[in-house]
């Protein structure tokens, strides 16, 4: 089983920057597509950002409309990281951060096609 951890949530004031991180278990990294998700209290997870497998597409990345142009996905394949740089805090950011793992090539957005989930870390926006 793929281990997930998160690290780097905290509370920033909007307007602020904030990278997460996850690392993952396992030699076989490179080949998982990697997502970010986030809930919210009272709401459902919602997608944020993937990163494709490096057998599919270096580099290929999909965000959600709601943080494209402010938030940044990438991979380090080497040292088996997911990194999520957050930048333009709005208070509406505020949910717990996933980490999350796909054993496919390709980009998916639906939780439900993710096999492996980190336990979150929590971001909160303040105004």
């Amino acid at each position: 089983q793929v281990q997930l951890v998160e690290s780097g949530g905290g509370l920033v004031q909007a307007g602020g920057s904030l990278r997460l991180s996850c690392a993952a278990s396992g030699r076989t990294f490179s080949s998982y597509t990697m997502g970010w998700f986030r809930q919210a209290p009272g709401k459902e997870r919602e997608f944020v950002a993937a990163i494709f497998a490096i057998s599919r597409s270096v580099g290929r990345t999909h965000y959600a409309d709601s943080v494209k142009g402010r938030f940044i996905i990438s991979r380090d394949n080497v040292k088996n990281l997911l990194y999520l740089q957050i930048n333009s805090l709005k208070p509406e950011d505020t949910a717990v951060y996933y980490c999350a793992a796909r054993l496919s090539t390709g980009v998916a957005v639906t939780p439900q096609l993710y096999d492996y989930w980190g336990q979150g870390t929590q971001v909160t926006v303040s105004s």
